[in-house]
């Protein structure tokens, strides 16, 4: 596997979000597929913690929004045990997702404690506005543009480095401007990231994900990597899902998640990322109906990553 670089992420970063709602039950840390993750995953986002988590303290998860079905205490060791077999792994928290958005009753002391009580590396900001407000007449302006400077500069205010903060955009967030002006498809988040990313706040982020999916049978993901590329100059990682889509497109199957990952690789400081590792399609399971486990193997063996045999325990 790639070393892992200065600032703490990997060389190649391979990040998965682990769906605690689809994790076996277990009675101890070795049981969870958590703890037995493949190396190449070698970032990790626990998916996903409310913005407004009530948590007490002592691994009580009740409050957080995470779904796991064993405790705390069962989440903290396996986190422990996976970095043992893995020291180069990142595990993060992933904050928000398209069903938690209550950010007005944002909670960071909760997520300041559970960030140090379960040992995690940092936070991925999933801030999904459902109506970002974005007018694309000459440069692109949204009415979510202060919500994402605020919550950016708040966050890594509560952690700062070397703890981590991610973020992920939308699979149009950077259309709209300059050679991506009329980039297809439209919607109402075409440009929706534009401004943070070049803005000051930027300079706090670590990495940019592009949820490359659910964007309809016209978007193509390799676009949508060079139009971020073109704003964001950082570790920036395309992500795929685990079919269907639910909106048409694209789905992705194992040849074409190897195939983008094999041009992102040409990137040195880009990566993959894939939602959610533990999904099931329906149907029989095959490179052309991927679950999580094959799509992770088709990414590692594009990003060039080691250990690509291994698969999910």
């Amino acid at each position: 596997m790639a070393d892992a670089k200065a600032d703490g992420l990997p060389a190649r970063p391979l990040l998965v979000y682990h769906d605690s709602w689809y994790e076996r039950p277990a009675t101890g840390p070795a049981a969870t597929t958590l703890a037995t993750l493949p190396g190449y995953m070698n970032l990790v986002a626990l998916s996903f913690v409310r913005p407004d988590a009530v948590y007490p303290g002592r691994l009580d998860l009740k409050g957080t929004g995470l779904q796991y079905g064993f405790s705390g205490t069962v989440l903290r060791d396996a986190i422990t045990l996976l970095k043992q077999r893995h020291p180069d792994t990142r595990v993060l928290l992933a904050v928000g997702g398209a069903n938690y958005a209550n950010w007005d009753a944002l909670n960071l002391d909760a997520l300041v404690r559970l960030v140090r009580d379960l040992g995690v590396d940092g936070i991925d900001l999933d801030f999904e506005p459902v109506s970002p407000g974005c007018s694309v007449r000459g440069r692109v302006r949204c009415l979510s543009d202060a919500a994402w400077l605020d919550l950016v500069a708040r966050f890594r205010d509560a952690f700062p480095r070397p703890l981590l903060l991610t973020v992920p955009g939308w699979s149009i967030g950077a259309y709209g401007e300059g050679a991506f002006r009329d980039a297809q498809p439209r919607g109402p988040h075409t440009g929706s990231i534009l401004n943070l990313l070049r803005s000051p706040q930027a300079d706090a982020i670590d990495l940019v994900s592009i949820m490359a999916y659910e964007a309809g049978p016209t978007f193509d993901p390799w676009q949508a990597y060079q139009a971020y590329r073109q704003v964001w100059k950082g570790p920036l990682i395309l992500g795929v899902q685990v079919p269907p889509s639910q909106l048409g497109g694209p789905t992705y199957t194992a040849p074409l998640a190897e195939q983008l990952a094999r041009k992102v690789a040409q990137d040195p400081q880009g990566g993959m990322m894939l939602y959610p590792l533990l999904g099931r399609p329906p149907g029989t399971v095959g490179p052309d109906n991927p679950d999580g486990r094959l799509l992770a193997q088709a990414l590692c063996r594009g990003l060039g990553l080691d250990g690509c045999t291994e698969a999910l325990r």
